[in-house]
């Protein structure tokens, strides 16, 4: 019955759909067209009450998620989750954005102060309208807490943005300190330049085992529930026996982070207009990370997704053109090692004088406990994070993302406007974080790619190790982002980024672009496939961004497929491999044998190449063992070592697959749920009773593809990132547009919208993305009307 009533509510329109809000805070009407997929279409006749409009309909689908983003940007977890959460509060007081508050609005958009306050309004108006309704999402009655009124200073936090370096950094100084800068060096895969690495003599390596970076760490991990946070004597919670064990071995997927994108010209498409198609990989979640929306007011029409707690979009397409975002890694962050005054503490050593630290004292919340009072420090370089008192050492944080505009995404309300690629790469001007791989295709047949964010001119030093901050290792201010690489209309027809090192040779800004990139794998097959002579269609695009072929596994197979196995059940999994297609589908045997073995190989690289007192510090992307797989002399000295780890390895995968799937080769499918798949957990999903597990948790779904297919499923059994969001757009047709963004557009686990997208995205497929108004009310399913309070 209830399955039947949800088909009846959201397959058709009808007046019983449509209600109208009044409302305090627009000025005029604004109506609101929800169609099925979950996208509202929200039509505005104002600038201002579009925005406030956004807000609202944000927060009405994101209520739980805004909530926690709220505690997380002003430092406010502790007031609800008790001591555990106290460095994290902290944390986010020191790493707060302190600069002046209408610079840092304006720097987004010329009336960003206005647009950002008209969106809080916006979801400070639904917030009361549910505080006052009881209607809160299911969430807050498990936690006994209510949602609390935004300012604009949580809109502009940093807290979860993709900022930099600093960890990698630190590890890297840990491990040279041990090994030597040689031996880190040949285990990094380090490029398209050779970095500087040696330590400073002036610090002490062995002090920098200290836990130098808790605070960060604490600022930037996501918000853990346990049982002891929900209400006690609900018969809905959960026994702790039920969560789930980790693996020994996680394989590293930091550099799986990242994405696709690419644009083409008409002269290859089969339509003859430019296409863009972007599918961000970031962790899947639910709710997802991406919200989608349509904006249209006056001087907006704009459609496409965002973080659901920015206004604005992020990646889409306007009348004018589409565009798209991928990571190009830039370092703007720095560890810098102080030497303190034996007799006060309170000063650092920079240029041969004392300085005092800035101090600023903070009153923290707890619950349970009485309110902490904390003193944040602060060098002229920027946060301290550590003080070791008993060495006289201090160690400060430089952030670049600190700086005005340091906000992830928000200068993409400048894009949103933008008419052709000049005025598009003029906003790009101003996306100072993250960094990233802007793509743009216009309708009027151009494309180009820019490359964003605030990045730090390094004279002397690398960025990787720390350093001492008494002067000598200064950033010598920052790179204009016009002068980062960029190209227009190129003559191969297509321009395409996926974190990999895009950097062109000639290009003469070196020292502000950074040495560690994602693996090129991914790059290479958008490439090959863009490269090919035949028209390119929609359908082919789609076929791209979900391809599962694995160029690592085109490269690796001849090495097995030379080797002798005596057992027959190794001589078998062998044999499957022989004419595989280098696929990896979910319902693939030989992918399923591959993957292990590929999984393998990094692991047992691990184990024999990094030494164990850099165990946990460094870790080998695969492209650094294949290239000894190619190159034997470097580490296995001979061609007959590398055969045997190679032989090793295998028979290690298979011994796996058996323990896990069963002696019968034939039931190895790839995507399965003890193998490849996707479970999604909601951040109460471990700890509720089984009864909300099935409402909260989403799969598991059999997937196919990993971290190296353009299809990005990540390295790990249970699919921890990947392309949720992703988009399509054909400049020609507007409403030819398609896209992705799992598991749905809401994060109430009690709307239809919570999951509806979920199944069609394990299966790999799309929905339309419609923008003609027209288009749109074909598919509605719901509509809102806002009308100013005391207006009909």
């Amino acid at each position: 019955f209830i399955i039947l009533g949800l088909i009846a509510l959201y397959s058709c329109t009808s007046d019983s759909n449509e209600r109208k809000v009044s409302i305090q805070g627009i000025e005029q009407p604004v109506e609101i067209i929800r169609d099925q997929w979950g996208i509202n279409h929200i039509y505005a006749q104002n600038q201002h009450d579009l925005f406030f409009a956004q807000g609202y309909a944000a927060a009405k689908d994101r209520l739980f998620q805004f909530e926690i983003w709220r505690r997380q940007a002003t430092g406010t977890v502790a007031e609800i989750l008790g001591p555990r959460e106290l460095k994290r509060d902290i944390g986010t007081r020191l790493f707060m954005y302190r600069g002046d508050m209408k610079e840092e609005l304006n720097y987004y958009h010329d009336e960003g102060e206005a647009i950002i306050q008209d969106y809080v309004d916006g979801v400070n108006a639904y917030i009361d309208e549910a505080v006052a309704s009881g209607n809160l999402p299911l969430e807050f009655e498990l936690l006994g807490i209510v949602p609390q009124k935004w300012t604009p200073e949580v809109v502009i936090s940093r807290h979860q943005g993709l900022l930099g370096n600093i960890t990698e950094e630190l590890d890297i100084g840990r491990a040279v300190a041990k090994v030597g800068a040689e031996k880190v060096s040949a285990l990094k895969w380090f490029h398209p330049r050779e970095p500087i690495i040696e330590l400073d003599p002036a610090i002490e390596g062995n002090l920098l085992e200290a836990d130098i970076l808790e605070l960060y760490n604490a600022y930037r991990k996501p918000v853990k529930f346990l049982k002891e946070d929900l209400v006690q004597g609900d018969d809905r919670l959960a026994d702790l026996n039920s969560l789930t064990k980790k693996n020994e071995f996680q394989l590293n997927d930091n550099y799986s982070i990242g994405s696709n994108n690419w644009v083409v010209t008409g002269d290859k498409t089969a339509s003859g207009y430019t296409i863009m198609a972007n599918d961000p990989h970031r962790t899947i979640a639910v709710p997802s990370l991406r919200y989608m929306a349509h904006l249209v007011a006056p001087g907006w029409n704009v459609i496409g997704g965002g973080e659901p707690e920015i206004p604005g979009i992020s990646i889409g397409h306007n009348e004018y053109g589409a565009w798209g975002l991928t990571v190009f890694r830039t370092d703007g962050e720095d560890l810098y090692v102080y030497e303190l005054n034996p007799e006060n503490l309170n000063q650092y050593k920079y240029k041969d004088q004392w300085e005092d630290m800035n101090v600023i004292s903070e009153i923290i919340p707890v619950k349970g406990e009485t309110d902490h009072q904390v003193d944040l420090r602060y060098t002229r370089h920027g946060p301290v994070t550590y003080i070791d008192s008993a060495n006289q050492i201090a160690y400060a944080v430089r952030c670049a993302w600190l700086e005005p505009g340091g906000s992830p995404y928000l200068a993409s309300l400048r894009m949103d406007q933008a008419q052709t690629w000049e005025e598009f790469r003029d906003a790009c001007s101003y996306s100072n974080i993250p960094g990233e791989n802007m793509a743009w295709a216009g309708k009027d047949g151009t494309i180009g790619w820019q490359a964003v964010g605030i990045a730090p001119v390094r004279r002397n030093f690398s960025g990787l190790v720390p350093v001492p901050g008494d002067g000598r290792y200064e950033w010598d201010g920052y790179l204009p982002i016009p002068d980062k690489p960029h190209m227009v209309n190129p003559d191969n027809g297509f321009i395409a980024t996926a974190n990999q090192n895009v950097t062109y040779e000639d290009y003469e800004y070196w020292d502000a672009i950074g040495y560690s990139w994602s693996d090129p794998y991914r790059g290479e097959r958008v490439n090959e496939v863009l490269s090919s002579g035949s028209p390119l269609t929609m359908d082919q695009m789609k076929s791209l961004q979900t391809d599962y072929f694995s160029v690592p596994a085109r490269t690796l197979l001849p090495y097995l497929q030379e080797l002798v196995f005596e057992d027959k059940f190794s001589q078998d999994a062998q044999e499957l491999l022989n004419n595989w297609d280098f696929m990896l589908e979910a319902k693939s045997v030989p992918a399923a044998i591959y993957v292990a073995w590929e999984n393998e190989l990094r692991k047992v690289a691990h184990n024999k190449f990094v030494p164990d007192q850099v165990d946990g510090l460094i870790s080998l992307q695969l492209k650094r063992v294949i290239e000894w797989i190619e190159q034997p002399e470097t580490m296995f000295k001979t061609e007959e070592n590398r055969d045997q780890f190679l032989g090793f390895t295998f028979q290690r995968a298979l011994a796996n697959l058996r323990e896990r799937l069963g002696t019968d080769m034939s039931l190895w499918q790839y995507g399965q749920v003890y193998n490849k798949h996707i479970l999604i957990k909601h951040a109460l999903g471990d700890i509720v009773a089984d009864s909300l597990k099935v409402a909260l948790n989403l799969g598991p779904l059999p997937r196919g593809g990993n971290a190296y297919t353009p299809g990005s499923t990540s390295s790990n059994m249970n699919q921890r990132s990947g392309g949720s969001f992703r988009i399509i757009v054909d400049t020609g047709d507007w409403d030819a547009a398609v896209g992705t963004n799992t598991p749905g557009q809401s994060g109430n686990p009690n709307s239809y919208f919570y999951d509806n997208l979920f199944e069609s995205w394990a299966r790999d497929d799309y929905f339309p993305i419609y923008f003609s108004k027209d288009s749109i009310e074909q598919v509605s399913v719901d509509v809102i009307r806002l009308v100013p309070q005391g207006k009909h």
